[in-house]
């Protein structure tokens, strides 16, 4: 037997470097371009004012609040998610509606309406909120965040959550 030459030795040992290579470089792309394509081209977040229909303000009473639940859809990335949400609405004279939102302005727990003392009350810190969100009494350092609110007829349409002290 003659042992190989030095050039058929070389052709062989480049070859496979080069397979492993290329096949290091193809694993790299599959997976590298759909993390950068996912890193560096975001979804573009559409910018569209959301009235969601929640309910009929004729059947309110004036000045008593109301817990009313609706659904809404809130995009996150990619997924689409429906979730139940609430607000509670007041209708004061000349169908002038306020939505409050559902959490406490001091540690966002979620409050309820006090019949027998006219205010809101959250019960893990006792906050108290008058009708109208403004803070009586408690550690809730601001008034009751408010839902954008539209009429459409007797329909109440609710936009987005915004502070009270955000407000211009």
């Amino acid at each position: 037997m003659v042992p190989p030459s030095e050039d058929e030795g070389t052709s062989r040992r480049n070859f496979y470097v080069v397979a492993i290579y290329g096949f290091w470089a193809a694993i790299s792309a599959a997976l590298g371009l759909p993390a950068l394509v996912y890193l560096l081209f975001p979804p573009k977040a559409k910018k569209v004012d959301e009235w969601i229909e929640i309910g009929d303000i004729g059947r309110l009473a004036l000045n008593s609040p109301v817990e009313m639940t609706f659904r809404r859809t809130r995009v996150d990335g990619w997924k689409v998610i429906s979730e139940k949400s609430t607000a509670w609405v007041v209708k004061g004279a000349g169908d002038q509606v306020t939505a409050f939102g559902p959490q406490c302005t001091h540690l966002g727990c979620a409050y309820h309406w006090e019949e027998s003392k006219g205010h809101f009350l959250c019960p893990c810190h006792t906050s108290l909120f008058a009708s109208d969100g403004k803070v009586v009494a408690g550690p809730a350092p601001r008034p009751l965040d408010r839902y954008q609110t539209r009429l459409n007829g007797n329909r109440l349409l609710l936009g987005k959550l915004e502070s009270p002290e955000k407000k211009s």
